[in-house]
């Protein structure tokens, strides 16, 4: 029985902020009002997201249109890079993120390894593919860890993939049983 899972990287949000309770900007609103457009042909049965305010706003639309709440999973939460709740710059993410996928043990004090993240997101996601089985689910997610999760399946999802994502993004992933079998972006720039 085929699953869907729809990946939905969050739309633009501001640059500096608390990284729980950073919102959308008006792209970012914009965007989401797309995405909402493009799933609505997909026949979504579920909305699902990470805790952040950014992840859920993208997604929220989606929930409304099917009549349903967005449903929070904390574990489906971005990568901790730093103790801090704080967004880190771009400038200080580059270097992290190619030691981090260089490395997967590796994690600044506080922070998260890839592989800490990965078997936490991970753990969520094959259990959404019990409970949804046969169903399209919609994860509002960020790049990290949705690169991360995409990447428990196929070693092509990787740190050059991340990198070439967009704010927001669509990966429609089908899966057979617990088996990834075909991935499409559906998210066109």
């Amino acid at each position: 029985m085929k699953t869907f899972i729809y990946m939905v990287r969050h739309g633009d949000s501001p640059k500096d902020g608390n990284e729980r309770t950073r919102e959308l900007t008006e792209k970012g609103r914009l965007d989401a009002k797309r995405i909402t457009d493009i799933l609505q042909k997909e026949g979504i049965d579920t909305v699902i997201s990470s805790p952040y305010s950014r992840s859920i706003l993208t997604v929220q639309k989606v929930a409304e249109q099917i009549e349903k709440e967005v449903i929070v999973f904390e574990d489906l939460k971005e990568q901790i890079f730093s103790a801090e709740d704080k967004r880190i710059s771009d400038k200080e993410l580059f270097p992290l993120l190619e030691k981090s996928f260089s490395d997967p043990i590796y994690a600044l004090e506080g922070g998260e390894s890839n592989t800490a993240c990965q078997q936490r997101a991970i753990k969520v996601l094959k259990e959404l593919l019990k409970t949804y089985q046969g169903q399209k689910v919609v994860i509002g997610t960020h790049g990290a860890v949705m690169t991360l999760m995409m990447g428990f399946y196929d070693s092509r999802y990787d740190l050059n993939f991340l990198l070439h994502t967009t704010k927001p993004d669509i990966y429609r992933m089908e899966f057979d049983g617990q088996e990834l079998v075909d991935v499409k972006r559906l998210w066109k720039v």
